[in-house]
């Protein structure tokens, strides 16, 4: 738990860093939006394991370094839970409960193409990549004294590619929706 904390901290002072902006042609900065989300996590990237689709919470925070280009610090989470079957001559078989909680953070680099595609000052279009590590934190039934490294196979680091569009209710808030390798997501930008 401490770990998380610490790392909940740094993530928070890493939102607190002002990078300096630089505005696109049109004037837009892309960048200095908090973008909060629930996505689906598809059977690839780092939790390949599962098998299934999971709910995941998304937060990042989008900064400005380049015409048309913003970096964004991000954090998910989202938990698991599963039953193993698993006995010995020492143990009764039965279903044992394991659960997990995955952290996966990194960095997401965008482009938008709004000048491109002649867009509305209303609509957002962008291309980006994200990479970035995952802690994992698992635990199983008390009583279970078989191999705890069953599940415990995602990798350690990940990439990741999306295709995304924003869509700016007023000045200050979008909806947005981001389809992803990895985790796609619908949520709010906050400007």
């Amino acid at each position: 738990m401490k770990k998380l904390i610490i790392i909940l901290l740094l993530y928070s002072s890493l939102i607190n860093f002002n990078i300096s902006a630089q505005e696109s042609s049109t004037g837009e900065k892309y960048g200095k939006t908090l973008n909060l989300g629930l996505g689906i996590g598809g059977y690839y990237g780092y939790y390949n394991y599962v098998g299934r689709s999971l709910p995941v919470f998304h937060i990042d925070y989008e900064l400005n370094v380049a015409k048309n280009f913003t970096l964004a610090p991000f954090l998910n989470v989202y938990t698991y839970k599963n039953s193993y079957y698993w006995g010995n001559h020492n143990y009764p078989y039965r279903y044992y409960n394991y659960h997990e909680m995955v952290i996966p953070m990194g960095v997401k680099g965008a482009y938008y193409f709004d000048k491109l595609l002649k867009a509305s000052s209303k609509w957002d279009f962008y291309l980006a990549s994200s990479v970035g590590f995952a802690l994992v934190f698992s635990s199983w039934d008390s009583d279970y004294s078989g191999d705890k490294n069953y599940y415990n196979n995602a990798p350690p680091l990940f990439m990741d590619l999306h295709i995304g569009a924003e869509y700016h209710i007023n000045n200050k808030v979008g909806a947005f929706l981001d389809l992803s390798s990895g985790i796609s997501t619908i949520g709010f930008a906050i400007h």
